[in-house]
């Protein structure tokens, strides 16, 4: 799986609100937000099969995407302050609306 990923960098993602896997890797307090990827990770065997002693196939693209805190927490405070998280691409979708950067995506 050398090809590029699905997400340049700078591409606005929604993180998939959908039902957890078995062995969810995914934080509950990111779904539904909006971010931005910042790195391609390359690809890894799934680690939502790998816990259950399955070969992990087949390999799944990972990323590092970029949250606005106070779009995660609005009574975080400081506006400039970001979390990332490792995400895998099966978790993301693609953001093309308008929707203000960090708000939860419109289903």
């Amino acid at each position: 799986m050398n090809k590029p990923g699905k997400y340049p960098l700078d591409a606005r993602v929604a993180v998939r609100s959908g039902p957890p896997e078995p062995h969810c890797r995914t934080p509950f307090y990111l779904r539904g937000q909006i971010g931005t990827i910042e790195a391609d990770l390359g690809c890894f065997r799934d680690p939502s099969l790998l816990a259950f002693h399955k070969p992990g196939l087949p390999m799944r693209r990972l990323y590092r995407v970029r949250f606005n805190q106070g779009s995660l927490w609005p009574e975080y405070g400081s506006s400039k302050d970001t979390l990332t998280a490792d995400l895998y691409e099966h978790w993301l979708e693609p953001v093309e609306d308008a929707s203000p950067r960090g708000k939860p995506h419109a289903q």
